[in-house]
Parts: structure tokens; C-alpha cells; sequence
């Protein structure tokens, strides 16, 4: 017999859990996303088997837990981090994820380099524009620049620190290489706000054009009341 437990958990806590069960040696099984037609809202369900558990089960009462995350209220437009460092196996389902929905999903770590193959059709595929294609593609110079430039300033920083020692002498040799790291971090991350705009406003483009308005207001009002908290 097989107990399926299910947690909800918030965006910003799914990979600490995904952690913590690849940790234990769940094995991944499946991803599932789904849309709330009631309020246009998306969920995702994260399906585990905790093998070592199964193993304790099943040995007691023939029976094993299978254990789910689901991540509820999910909005178009929000950043979903990839779990595919922890299973690569989940691939094909956050791809679906993102193409069938246009689901946000950032960061995969394998095959196209975090990106996803867009294809220009209308909802519910998702739609790809000659603004979107350039940002995406400056966007991954950037990264292959970045992951360069901090290969360098590690290597810079394991000799600076190999010469000089420990001490005050060490660590001054090694700041060159901390701001080249700084700078790589800096363009990395405006290349994927230029990209994400990018992404938006392709969106907002096959979008009803009332729906449209009323999303870049919200959009408008919420920049600036982060604006403001940051200020204040």
C-alpha cells in the first residue's frame, strides 16, 4: 500500500526541501503543473519516492510513503527555480511546464544553457519575438563571459594567496580578482533583467490589449512601491 504525503511550500523554500530529500536519497518521479481556472493561477506537484524509507516500509507492512511538494498560486510572471541541479531527471517536465503554459522557470542546469526552446505559436505555447531572441542570446554571452571571468578571478585570487600568504599582504593582492567577480556578478545580472523585460513584453504583446494595460499598471505600482521601500 502506498501513503502519499503531500507539503506545501512557498517558491523561495522548494529547493531547501529538494535539498533535504535528495539528501535522505529520494528518488525523483514526476513534476505536474496545472492551472487554477478559478483565478488564473498555476501549481506545481513535486512527486518523491524516499527509497530508504521504502525500504523500511516495506519490510514492516509491505507498504511505502510517497512523498509530494506542491507550490500553490503560482502567478505567470514569477521566477520558478529549476530543481534540475538536484534531479536532472525532472527535464522534460518543467519543460513541458514552460512550454504549455509559459511557466517562469530559470536556472536549468542542463541542455540549452538554462534557456528553453520557444516556439512562435500562439497561447498555450509560449511565443517567441526578434526582441526576446536577442536578449536571449546576448544574455548567454553574458553568462559565458561571467563564468570566465570568475574562473579567472578564482585562479587569480588561489595564486595571490599562494605568494603572499595568509596574511594583510594576501588579502590585498586578492581584491583585483574579488571586484573582476563583482563586475562578472553585475553584468551577469543585467543581462537577465534585460531579458526578462524582454520576455514581458512579448507577452504583454499577444495579450488582450485591456488585459494588457491593466497589468503593466500593476506592474508600474509595484516597482513603485518597491522603490519606496528601498528609499525609505
Amino acid at each position: 500500500m502506498q501513503k502519499a504525503i503531500y507539503t506545501t511550500v512557498g517558491i523561495e523554500e522548494l529547493l531547501s526541501h529538494v535539498q533535504a530529500l535528495k539528501g535522505v536519497g529520494a528518488r525523483f518521479v514526476q513534476m505536474h503543473a496545472e492551472r487554477n481556472v478559478d483565478n488564473g493561477t498555476y501549481r506545481l506537484l513535486y512527486t518523491f519516492i524516499n527509497v530508504r524509507a521504502a525500504q523500511e516500509h516495506i519490510a514492516q507492512d509491505g507498504s511505502y510513503a510517497i512523498e509530494n511538494l506542491v507550490v500553490e498560486g503560482i502567478d505567470q510572471y514569477q521566477e520558478i527555480p529549476s530543481i534540475s541541479s538536484y534531479y536532472p531527471a525532472v527535464f522534460p517536465f518543467e519543460n513541458e511546464a514552460h512550454d504549455l503554459f509559459g511557466l517562469a522557470i530559470t536556472d536549468m542546469q542542463i541542455d540549452f544553457k538554462g534557456f528553453f526552446y520557444q516556439v512562435s505559436t500562439a497561447e498555450p505555447m509560449s511565443v517567441i519575438t526578434p526582441e526576446v531572441k536577442a536578449a536571449r542570446e546576448k544574455a548567454m554571452k553574458v553568462r559565458a563571459a561571467t563564468e570566465a571571468k570568475a574562473r579567472k578571478a578564482a585562479a587569480e585570487k588561489a595564486a595571490a594567496a599562494a605568494a603572499a600568504g595568509e596574511g594583510a599582504a594576501g588579502a590585498a593582492a586578492a581584491q583585483p580578482a574579488a571586484a573582476a567577480g563583482s563586475d562578472a556578478q553585475h553584468d551577469d545580472a543585467a543581462a537577465k533583467a534585460a531579458l526578462k523585460a524582454a520576455e514581458l513584453e512579448a507577452k504583454l504583446a499577444a495579450m488582450d490589449p485591456e488585459k494588457a494595460a491593466k497589468v503593466r499598471a500593476a506592474l508600474a505600482a509595484k516597482a513603485a512601491r518597491d522603490k519606496q521601500k528601498k528609499e525609505a
